[in-house]
């Protein structure tokens, strides 16, 4: 207990970063187009269309509907942004592609923008 309580004292006196840990973009933004985090390092992978409700063979909370066809489909899930709000809305979206074994295309959505 001791132990945690010396820690807890330190930190609180340091600038909050942990050595040997890189710091990540936290900033946000929200306007009435556009929501998500600004990390670009993590959310690097775009994509555009339209979001539908409902994965596919449980992956994914939403999906991305592409032109192309069903092989561009991209299912989404999001740690960030509630994609409900989205439904059925033209958007570019940013994402970090995920392996899935289900889909051809699986991300973790980190920022959503309304194209029309």
């Amino acid at each position: 207990m001791a132990v945690g309580a010396g820690t807890g004292y330190l930190l609180s006196k340091s600038d909050g970063r942990v050595a040997g840990v890189e710091s990540i973009n936290t900033q946000m933004i929200k306007t009435d187009n556009e929501v998500g985090s600004l990390d670009t390092k993590t959310f690097r992978d775009t994509a555009t269309g339209v979001i539908e409700k409902n994965g596919t063979n449980g992956v994914g909370t939403h999906k991305l509907i592409r032109d192309g066809g069903p092989s561009q489909t991209i299912y989404m899930v999001s740690s960030v942004v509630d994609l409900d709000q989205f439904d059925g809305k033209k958007v570019e979206v940013w994402g970090e592609t995920q392996k899935v074994a289900k889909v051809s295309w699986f991300m973790d959505i980190g920022r959503v923008k309304i194209v029309e």
